[in-house]
């Protein structure tokens, strides 16, 4: 290879890192500006309430509560989470409910989820068809397993 083509490579390539890609970086991928866990994987927690199906937030609309961080997909559904978060936020943190009633923790899939007055998220869509069969039972073990799961490390 000669001393021009190992120059022209030496020289491209940083300038081709510096290239945008068109991609958006995955919420899994992002750090929120809080330091502090993404919860429902960037999806807007309101969006679940408003038009009755999880929509993909944007870093641009956040904020925190509750130890996470949460994305929105406009300034009035942040807005509207920030004036009431107790409404809106899942329930415990966002973590899996299905696993919670079994005492672990665990992320949730955003895509499996049941609003019974309150937001819930569950690892799969199976599990919410599990968790579905009994959810009063399983609400009361959510709570009564919450304050012990809680502690437990980031999965």
């Amino acid at each position: 290879m000669s001393d021009l083509s190992r120059r022209s490579i030496l020289v491209g390539l940083p300038i081709l890192a510096l290239v945008p890609t068109g991609r958006v970086p995955l919420a899994a991928e992002a750090v929120p500006a809080t330091g502090r866990r993404l919860a429902l994987g960037g999806y807007d927690p309101v969006s679940y309430f408003t038009d009755g199906h999880p929509e993909k937030g944007l870093a641009d609309h956040q904020a925190s509560y509750d130890d996470a961080t949460y994305w929105f997909k406009t300034p009035e559904h942040r807005a509207t989470f920030v004036a009431d978060p107790d409404h809106y936020a899942p329930q415990f943190q966002g973590f899996c409910t299905v696993t919670l009633s079994r005492g672990a923790k665990y992320e949730a899939d955003p895509e499996a989820w049941v609003i019974d007055g309150k937001l819930y998220v569950m690892h799969s869509l199976a599990g919410r068809e599990n968790w579905l069969q009994n959810v009063s039972e399983n609400i009361k073990r959510d709570n009564e397993n919450w304050p012990s799961v809680k502690q437990q490390p980031e999965p």
